[in-house]
Formats: structure tokens, sequence, C-alpha cells
């Protein structure tokens, strides 16, 4: 084999390795929003019998028992103490911040209507993973993502009669607070399993969530029911701990912002399960809006392989 050919046999290799590892990235974070088009239903029906602190705290005790229990098992070192403040922000944003504040909200929006203002979130996670690992993607890119954005922000004015609600107050604020849990909890998968980053933002909250569980249970009624056992376990299990763990690996492999446009398919979804599963009337511009919105996905994915590439 010559020099020159010797030079351009890895290229031939290395091309398809990457957009096998993307495919699977890809595929991966598809499975994590399956997962978290769940979660409002699943909330509503948890609420059937509990207060938005009882659900909250108790999706967090429930989960970080489980958690913590698989870090036992598989015998797992503390990580290295440069990984804490990263931890840290999985644990204020993933596990605490955005399911209070969503739960909060809730209380007075839809599922469908909060669904499509999450819709948002692709773009505040590709933002903060711009500014966190330098990484700029191209120009269509954003311009996909921003056109998201705007159909979301109309829906949602529109919704409210022409004015945020508490509840919209409640998603933006969750919205900000998720993104940043997500690109640490991405760059953190980069350098420790998935399922050990989520676990260990669990485990971190374990200590505040019982007693914020003792608290909320004396101060909300409380009545289990079998669609209350149902959305709490689901919100344990698959909204806080199994989503997640496939999300991160996703988000790892394929690249935050590419992979986060793939949340634009989650307000579809949880509009499907809400009609479905929780007999909310549709509203004609629910659809629209989520059709709309996930149409910017083929866009983002074609336009993001041309951006100029900062730190992994």
């Amino acid at each position: 084999m010559t020099a020159e050919n010797s030079a351009i046999a890895p290229v031939r290799v290395a091309i398809p390795a990457r957009r096998g590892r993307d495919r699977a990235g890809l595929l991966l974070a598809a499975a994590g929003v399956t997962a978290f088009s769940l979660t409002f239903p699943a909330t509503v029906w948890a609420m059937d019998g509990l207060g938005p602190w009882t659900v909250t705290t108790a999706r967090t005790v429930l989960a970080a028992l489980i958690a913590g229990c698989c870090l036992t098992v598989a015998r797992v070192p503390l990580p290295a103490r440069r990984h804490w403040p990263g931890l840290a922000l999985v644990a204020a944003g993933c596990v605490a911040g955005f399911p209070l504040l969503t739960t909060l909200a809730l209380q007075t929006s839809g599922t469908a209507h909060a669904a499509v203002v999450v819709g948002l979130l692709p773009l505040t996670t590709a933002g903060y993973a711009a500014a966190r690992t330098g990484h700029r993607p191209a120009p269509a890119f954003w311009g996909a993502a921003a056109a998201g954005a705007a159909v979301v922000l109309a829906f949602a004015i529109h919704q409210s009669g022409g004015a945020p609600t508490a509840g919209d107050l409640y998603l933006f604020a969750a919205l900000l607070i998720c993104a940043a849990g997500y690109g640490e909890g991405a760059r953190l998968a980069g350098l420790m399993p998935g399922w050990q980053v989520i676990s260990w933002g669990l485990a971190g909250c374990l200590p505040l969530a019982v007693p914020g569980l003792a608290i909320a249970l004396l101060a909300e009624p409380a009545r289990l029911t079998g669609q209350t056992a149902a959305g709490l376990l689901w919100l344990a299990t698959g909204s806080s701990l199994l989503g997640m763990v496939v999300w991160y690996r996703g988000l790892a492999r394929a690249g935050v912002a590419r992979a986060s446009q793939l949340q634009l398919a989650q307000p579809l979804l949880t509009v499907v399960w809400s009609v479905a599963l929780l007999g909310e009337p549709l509203s004609p511009a629910a659809p629209v809006a989520a059709v709309a919105v996930l149409a910017c996905i083929a866009v983002t994915q074609r336009a993001h392989g041309a951006g100029r590439a900062g730190r992994p």
C-alpha cells in the first residue's frame, strides 16, 4: 500500500463510523423524547390524589432510591470532585427544578398547552450547549430552531388570550433551568456512563427530598388511587430515570445541539397522549403548532453538520 493510499484509508473508515455513532445517538435521544412525552399526562394522573409538592418530592424519592440501589449493587465509586458542580446542576435542573415548575404549571395549564410551550426547550438547550462548549452550528440550524420557537410562543400567547399566564411563567423558568441540566448532563455522559450521571444527580437530591416529602404530606391532602400510583410509577422510573439515561447518552453521542432538536417532536407526542389518556379536548391550534414545530427537525438535522465545531 502506498503512502497516499494509507493516508486515504482511515478516512473511508472514519466517516461511516461517525455516521453510525450519530445515528445511534439520535435513536437513543428519540427513545428519551418518547419517555418524556408521557411526563405531563403522568403528572396529571399523579395529581389525581396528590398535591404538586407531594408529586414532585415523591417521584424524586422513588427514583433516587432505585438509582441508589443500582449504584450500590454496581459498586460505583464516588465521582471525581471536579464533576460535582456539573452533577449539582443536573440535580437542580432536571431532578428538582423542571419537575417542580412544570407540576405547578399544570395546575392552571392543560397538558397540550404546556407541551407545546416546552417545545422551546430544544432552542434553549442548543443555546446553552453553544455557550458552554463553543460549538457553532450553521446559521440555517439556528434559523430553523428559532422558527420553531416562534411558533411555540405564538401558540402560548394565543391560548392565554394575548398575555402569559402564571402557568406560562412557570414553564419558561423550567425551560431555562432544564436546558442547563441537559447540557451539563450530556457533557458528563461523555466522561461516565449516562445512567451514573442521572443516578448521582438523583442520589444527591435524596437528603432534601425525604424531609420535603414528609412536609408535603402534612401540608397537602393525599389520596392514593390507581391513577395516582400509575402516574407516580412512570414519573419515577420512566421520566426521572430510564428516559434520562438514554437521553443523556444520545446527547453525548450525537451532540447536544443536534440531538436536542428531536425534542421538537415531544409536543406532538404529548398532545396525542393527552387526548388518548386524559380525554382532553383538542384545540385546533395545538396540533397545527406541534406539526409546524416538528417540521423544523428535518432542517436542523440537515443544517447542523455545516457548522463550525468547537470543543466536543
